[in-house]
């Protein structure tokens, strides 16, 4: 019997390495030691052992243990089977299995280690034998596999159950959240061909501040100044982008300028925001339960949270008829409120808010409904994830006003694309247009109008005397 006693201990006697009882499912009185098992054709030692602990263990009480404890006694198990049958497997190995097999227990399986990958920031489940990670804004495909896709989706429904859902054939798609906040969506067959689907949307705890973001390209300093400038003076703020494109991070970073002081209410389908404010509430939408009822949808959140006092009113991801709720707290004394918009680019992101209003009240006249737009938004920020995999703030344009029956729009700054660098990553540069936006008053009255026109590279003259 080999040891596992650390230097300076004794080492454990064969009586150390058996777990104890409780965790083991009752078995009748052996009458001999058995034979070494001879393996399966195609059944690899670590499968075998792996089958052998899951029969011997009895989950209702490896439930009841902290995942440290159970994988101390699932490794003491993995090393009496190996000794039993004489199967090579040296101690680095058998601590790799144990924690395989704790996964499989109390975990998501063959995602776990994907989950503790700090680099990964997307896990896409494609069936039992295809899943790829994003990692720095690529998509890679990873050699860990499910068993099968039975496998899979006893995963997806560990998920479910933990939220007190189901996912089968009565119900066969699940937007979940993870306990350490991560995104999750199921769908499975017969509406995926390839089988049970799982997208997972990782949760970052790291807040991404405007001084990384010029670090990483995402934006120039000038820029990152002006949007700075602009969540500190309370203005208006959409952020558009495709799925991936860094709309919540670039949502986080804007809040970081938020008062210290202001009540904060944020509404989201899935909680992501993660605002460093002592005066935040955060509410989230409820899905119906299986008989169809108890839905709790954003616009019910939205309607709500006007009474409940807000000095800022942060909207995850506008995206139906919350979006006319939205704009009417803007007009109506919610000036800084914040929200994202899936959108192609800065026009298309109020062509989608026409829409929902539309959509949310059909009989609106379509300039009246582009009015309340125009009194409502101040700035909007459109971000792309480019082929380079970097997150950048391509467009910066402001609301301007209304001519005739369009929308006008200015613009504030442009990414420019200049060419690729021999690293592959794009070479490029924030280009900055001269302007006066009608926000400026507002900015003088927070003393940063002039900062903010020198972001712009605007003439500096004295504000006051300009108006005279």
């Amino acid at each position: 019997m080999s040891s596992f006693g650390k230097k300076g201990e004794l080492p454990l006697t064969e009586e150390d390495t058996v777990p104890p009882p409780s965790l083991l499912v009752p078995q009748p009185p052996a009458r001999a030691r058995p034979e070494p098992e001879t393996l399966r054709p195609g059944t690899t030692t670590s499968d075998a052992i792996h089958e052998q602990v899951l029969q011997k263990i009895e989950p209702g009480v490896a439930v009841q243990l902290t995942r440290e404890e159970l994988t101390t006694r699932v490794q003491h198990m993995v090393a009496q089977i190996a000794s039993e049958q004489r199967l090579t497997l040296n101690q680095q190995e058998q601590d790799t299995l144990a924690v395989h097999i704790v996964d499989e227990m109390v975990g998501l399986g063959p995602l776990e280690p994907l989950l503790r990958d700090t680099s990964v920031s997307d896990i896409l489940v494609n069936g039992p034998f295809m899943i790829y990670v994003e990692r720095r804004g690529k998509l890679e495909l990873v050699k860990l596999q499910f068993r099968n896709d039975a496998h899979v989706l006893h995963v997806a429904q560990r998920i479910a159950s933990s939220i007190g859902r189901r996912v089968d054939g009565s119900s066969p798609m699940l937007d979940a959240r993870l306990a350490d906040g991560s995104r999750v969506n199921v769908i499975i067959a017969p509406l995926s061909l390839r089988g049970t689907c799982v997208s997972i949307r990782k949760f970052s705890r790291n807040i991404v501040e405007f001084s990384k973001f010029t670090e990483l390209g995402t934006v120039s300093s000038e820029l990152a100044r002006a949007l700075e400038i602009c969540s500190r003076c309370r203005l208006n703020i959409i952020i558009s982008g495709g799925t991936g494109s860094g709309k919540t991070t670039v949502l986080n970073a804007l809040s970081g300028m938020i008062d210290p002081g202001e009540r904060i209410i944020t509404i989201e389908d899935a909680v992501e925001l993660q605002l460093q404010q002592p005066h935040v509430i955060q509410l989230e939408t409820r899905p119906p339960n299986i008989e169809g009822h108890g839905e709790v949808t954003q616009r019910d959140l939205m309607k709500n949270c006007l009474r409940m006092r807000p000095d800022r009113i942060i909207l995850g991801e506008v995206r139906g008829g919350e979006a006319f709720d939205m704009m009417q707290a803007m007009n109506t004394g919610h000036s800084g409120s914040m929200s994202t918009i899936h959108a192609n680019s800065a026009r298309d992101a109020l062509a989608r808010i026409e829409n929902m209003i539309l959509m949310a009240n059909a009989n609106l006249p379509l300039r009246a409904i582009r009015g309340q737009i125009v009194s409502a938004i101040d700035l909007l920020v459109h971000t792309e994830r480019m082929r380079d995999g970097v997150r950048r703030v391509v467009e910066v344009a402001y609301v301007a006003g209304l001519e005739a029956e369009t929308i006008s729009l200015g613009t504030l700054f442009q990414f420019k694309f200049l060419g690729e660098n021999p690293d592959g990553t794009l070479r490029g540069t924030f280009k900055a247009s001269p302007a006066r936006p009608r926000f400026l008053g507002r900015m003088e009255y927070f003393g940063l109008a002039q900062a903010f026109l020198d972001t712009l590279g605007t003439r500096s003259e004295n504000l006051e005397e300009r108006e005279r």
